[in-house]
């Protein structure tokens, strides 16, 4: 009797040498969405991936247009039409390779090197895409089957590295053809090559910046200081008591809508090799981990938010002094939002904040560009979290952890508008060199994050049912 995961195993590692030739191709194409100067090549990155999508059997494969940048969408019935559906996101755009003359290799001209895949986008986001189309004929090929035991639908977006900017507006235009039961992204990271992961929610991002204005002009400080408010002082007093002694937000209201971490998360993320003095040294050289009292280092960055001052000046910042009663003060401020919270109403938060602490003879103004960016949460214990986690189990034959990230991205816009939640199914690394020069891969896990979707399709087929 034939044994289905020997199959699958055998086939993919039969289809490597066909698979990464097919993937440096796509590779080479320099799909930079955030220089317009590169707008044909995204548009000939979607080409070249609607092109392979077919070949590799998807029966309905089209390029979504969009004011901006083009998407790629790709469908592949299951046999049976009560079977679940399940989008797959990604992105084909790739981050600019700046400064050229700190990688080893041509950007464009991907090597394969000691086991690795080294080239813009290996890792963000082509490779993880393309994971899924080897993980997807495997598990054909072993099942003996001409179609998947649930609907599999493809978007692949080509404005992810430029904000996203038109990706809202797509999903609700095509909200109809993008229907499904769970959405499968594969754009984050695991914890490590022998630590295998998934994510399970990123954080959202509102930012902000505040101008006090005081006199008219600058003041000589010798005539007029102690006697009239003083914009810079205010400033630092106001950005002060953003905190308080245990390192909370002060805004009214701000941890009201927080999801809190389960015990069983907060036991998973202790069960993490993670070394405190190694992630200092990564972190600037940092001398000591400090935020909010009560949690860990991994809990602060992942689970909870935070106010971060990015910047504050004014007055005089040249050579030399200028003693000046300065006329206006600034700063910069971003949150980070986790799970339940809304940018929406920390913006308003804000804006109340500051009106009522901001001192008499002092004029606020407060400037917030855009909407911010909505977090997002997958519960572990949902049924596609645990389907998907058993997927990965099987491929690495180890306990999967879990993790979340600090960054932001479309995802939360995904699960609002399709109404659908959300499954993390990535293999890249903390390493990869991700927006940086050398980006890398490792050609192992992308194998193996083929072997977990091959596995994907039928844990999910019965869990969403």
């Amino acid at each position: 009797m034939n044994d289905p995961v020997q199959e699958i195993v055998d086939y993919i590692e039969a289809g490597r040498d066909r698979f990464i030739a097919d993937l440096k191709e796509w590779l080479a194409i320099p799909s930079v969405s955030g220089d317009p100067a590169y707008a044909t090549e995204v548009r000939r990155s979607a080409e070249w991936l609607t092109g392979y999508l077919r070949g590799q059997g998807f029966p309905t494969v089209e390029t979504w247009e969009t004011p901006g940048l083009p998407a790629v969408f790709a469908e592949w019935p299951a046999a049976d039409p009560s079977a679940p559906t399940v989008l797959i996101y990604g992105h084909h755009d790739v981050q600019p390779v700046e400064p050229l003359d700190e990688w080893d290799t041509a950007p464009f001209e991907p090597v394969e090197k000691d086991g690795r895949l080294i080239g813009r986008g290996s890792s963000d986001d082509k490779g993880q895409v393309f994971f899924h189309t080897l993980g997807i004929r495997a598990g054909l090929a072993a099942s003996g089957a001409d179609a998947p035991p649930v609907t599999i639908k493809l978007l692949v977006e080509g404005e992810e590295e430029s904000g996203s900017v038109h990706f809202a507006g797509l999903l609700r235009e095509r909200r109809d053809r993008l229907r499904c039961d769970a959405i499968v992204i594969s754009d984050t990271t695991m914890w490590a090559a022998d630590v295998p992961s998934m994510c399970t929610g990123m954080r959202g991002l509102t930012e902000a910046e505040v101008t006090l204005r005081g006199p008219s002009s600058d003041l000589h400080s010798g005539s007029f200081g102690g006697a009239v408010p003083n914009p810079l002082h205010a400033m630092a007093t106001l950005m002060a008591a953003l905190h308080d002694a245990d390192g909370r937000v002060t805004l009214p209201g701000f941890y009201d809508d927080v999801v809190p971490l389960t015990d069983e998360e907060r036991a998973l993320f202790a069960k993490l090799p993670f070394d405190e003095a190694e992630w200092l040294r990564t972190a600037g050289g940092s001398r000591a981990a400090d935020g909010e009292k009560g949690y860990t280092t991994l809990e602060r960055v992942w689970a909870r938010p935070t106010a971060e001052i990015n910047g504050m000046w004014g007055g005089h910042t040249g050579p030399g002094g200028k003693t000046i009663v300065p006329r206006e003060a600034h700063a910069k401020i971003s949150f980070r939002l986790v799970a339940g919270q809304d940018p929406a109403k920390v913006q308003q938060a804000f804006r109340d904040w500051v009106a009522a602490n901001t001192p008499h003879g002092v004029e606020a103004e407060v400037h917030i560009p855009g909407g911010g960016v909505r977090p997002c949460f997958s519960p572990i214990d949902s049924p596609g979290v645990t389907a998907a986690r058993r997927a990965m189990e099987r491929a690495f034959g180890r306990e999967v952890l879990f993790t979340r990230e600090g960054g932001s991205g479309p995802e939360a816009d995904l699960a609002d508008i399709l109404d659908a939640p959300l499954i993390f199914v990535a293999v890249g690394l903390d390493d990869d060199r991700i927006h940086a020069p050398n980006e890398k891969v490792e050609i192992p896990l992308l194998l193996k994050g083929a072997e977990a979707a091959a596995y994907l399709w039928e844990e999910l087929a019965t869990a969403l049912r």
